[in-house]
């Protein structure tokens, strides 16, 4: 029989895979080569979409079930402190052992949930604590470090940070914090305050509350989190005429509506007055940025408080 031989299916997939990885990493080189100018443009390229995982979509609407969170709360109460310049900083210099340990047990403990069996609420604050106090704890693993992206431990060519190592394993899954981001809580709960309520421990995130989430006030706590942010330079600002953002919205823009008319928008229903009358007649961004510097109070501002264990820090 004459004619050109197919290639195998298989072959041919892996064949376009190479070409677009190929592809990313001549954009990725050239980025690179050309300046930090490109810095933002290719942690864009990079950033994770939501994609379900199918798994973790199961709930329970008459659920019973109360999740713990008071060890959680406590260290929070305790070790973060609100800065008079708006943003929330952590003792992590200060974590005493007997601290690192109730926060390890807490950890340990949401593991054990059987988390598809809660109803939403439940879960959407537990998704939120446990993604928070992990991030904690790898910081406090790995302190002091200047910024959490020196945690490099993720697998990938262009990985950097924590976020991609699997860290976790509840009901027999193993999950990294990559996952509770962007294949739980943003695909299944499609609401952009997920951002606000996530801490990155970095000074251009979101504030770290002072308070664990609860089912009760999970959606009061992510709004207040939402002003808060929006109505701080860090996450909004208006300089010479022109609007500048937080990278938040450039990574994530599909949460928030896909285009910077939509952004603005989003931006508009948190704005305090002053904000919302300066972003009158915007409608696109001109920049955005992140400040990565790690989110650690420095000893010389600690105020002496003590612990579980009767200390004084």
């Amino acid at each position: 029989m004459g004619g050109t031989a197919r290639i195998p299916d298989f072959l041919s997939e892996a064949a376009s895979a190479s070409r677009s990885w190929l592809c990313l990493l001549s954009l990725a080189a050239l980025m690179f080569l050309s300046g930090p100018v490109n810095a933002g443009a290719l942690e864009r390229l990079f950033a994770p979409k939501p994609e379900l995982w199918s798994f973790w979509v199961d709930h329970n609407p008459t659920s019973t079930i109360d999740v713990d969170h008071s060890v959680w709360d406590q260290f929070l109460a305790h070790y973060v402190h609100a800065g008079d310049d708006g943003i929330h900083r952590v003792r992590y210099a200060g974590v005493t052992p007997a601290g690192r340990g109730a926060l390890g047990r807490y950890i340990s403990e949401l593991q054990q949930v059987p988390v598809r069996q809660l109803h939403r609420d439940e879960q959407l604050a537990f998704w939120i604590n446990l993604y928070n106090a992990v991030t904690v704890d790898i910081v406090l693993q790995y302190y002091p470090v200047q910024s959490i992206r020196d945690i490099d431990i993720s697998p990938g060519l262009f990985a950097q940070g924590p976020w991609g190592k699997k860290l976790l394993v509840i009901e027999g899954q193993r999950l990294s914090l990559n996952d509770i981001e962007h294949a739980i809580l943003r695909p299944i709960w499609r609401d952009p305050r997920v951002h606000y309520g996530l801490n990155c421990a970095s000074l251009g995130c979101p504030n770290l509350q002072q308070r664990a989430f609860t089912a009760e006030d999970a959606s009061e706590l992510l709004d207040a989190a939402a002003r808060d942010y929006v109505n701080h330079p860090r996450g909004v600002r208006v300089n010479a005429g022109e609007l500048h953002v937080s990278s938040i919205y450039s990574w994530f823009r599909q949460d928030f509506g896909g285009s910077d008319a939509a952004v603005i928008a989003h931006l508009k229903v948190y704005a305090l007055p002053a904000l919302a009358e300066a972003l009158r007649g915007f409608d696109n961004i001109a920049d955005d940025d992140y400040d990565w510097a790690l989110n650690a109070q420095m000893a010389s501002v600690r105020g002496a408080v003590s612990d579980e264990t009767g200390e004084s820090n």
